[in-house]
């Protein structure tokens, strides 16, 4: 009881970062990771976390809580058919590689490389996904053959380096192949759980091998940042569903740009000064 007064409003402000993150996961399909990891990065700043375990703490924390996030995103998607099931069984396989390389990459760089690396990856995201010319496509369909394979373990290497699960890169990678935006954004909610669960669980391992972690965590996963946040973007991202099919597709299109721009902006900034 005393350890929890004592961090009261650590607490609270995860609640906060929780409920915008479930929102954002239902909406977007990217499993909150762009919301979560800045606001932890600067939840644990605040508390007193050296930069460098707590940017990998944010990222580690984030991938843990997308993966209960994307199973209740990609569940609510799928209810109104907007999941590709085949894509998710033929990318998910190379997807996984990625992933473990990227966890071991990250847990090993310097902190200030990943938040200036974040802030630099959200920004151009940003300017694609928003901004960009939505007609613009560069094929009708999916790639198969090296290309998916090589693309599957971008995905799994940016993703488990950034903390974001998959969807952000996926959502581009789709609708630049000639996907709608609404079924891109269910499908690739699927990716969080391949990029999450594994990257969770490398974080934990190499944050306790390293002896470097936050209080009450499991390597570089905070236990109560991954209850309270996880338990409140499962709640809310199927509320973020619903509110993604309810808005054009130019709409979903601006305010996901808006919502990475401004992201990026802050954490680059901080990533410099660092």
């Amino acid at each position: 009881m005393e350890a929890l007064v004592q961090n009261i409003d650590l607490f609270l402000a995860l609640i906060a970062a929780g409920a915008f993150a479930g929102m954002v996961a239902g909406m977007f399909g990217v499993g909150g990771g762009v919301v979560i990891v800045p606001a932890l990065y600067a939840v644990l700043i605040q508390f007193g976390v050296a930069d460098d375990v707590a940017m990998k703490s944010a990222i580690a924390t984030s991938l843990a809580t997308i993966v209960v996030t994307s199973l209740r995103s990609v569940f609510a998607h799928y209810k109104r058919g907007a999941v590709d099931v085949s894509v998710l069984k033929s990318w998910i396989p190379w997807i996984v590689p990625g992933v473990i390389a990227g966890a071991l990459l990250a847990s090993y760089l310097p902190g200030h490389w990943l938040i200036t690396g974040f802030g630099g990856f959200m920004i151009l995201i940003a300017l694609q996904m928003g901004f960009a010319n939505q007609d613009w496509r560069l094929a009708s369909q999916l790639p198969g053959g090296l290309a998916k394979i090589g693309l599957a373990g971008f995905i799994g290497i940016s993703s488990a380096m950034a903390g974001i699960g998959g969807g952000v890169v996926g959502v581009i990678l789709m609708t630049l192949c000639g996907k709608p935006i609404h079924r891109a954004v269910g499908t690739a909610a699927g990716f969080g759980v391949a990029v999450g669960l594994p990257a969770a669980l490398l974080y934990m391992v190499t944050g306790w091998w390293s002896q470097i972690s936050v209080p009450f965590s499991v390597g570089f996963v905070n236990i109560p940042g991954f209850l309270a946040i996880s338990i409140l973007t499962a709640s809310l991202a199927p509320v973020g569903a619903r509110m993604a099919h309810a808005l054009p597709a130019l709409a979903l299109r601006r305010l996901f740009g808006v919502l990475l721009l401004v992201t990026g902006i802050l954490m680059f900034r901080d990533g410099l000064i660092s």
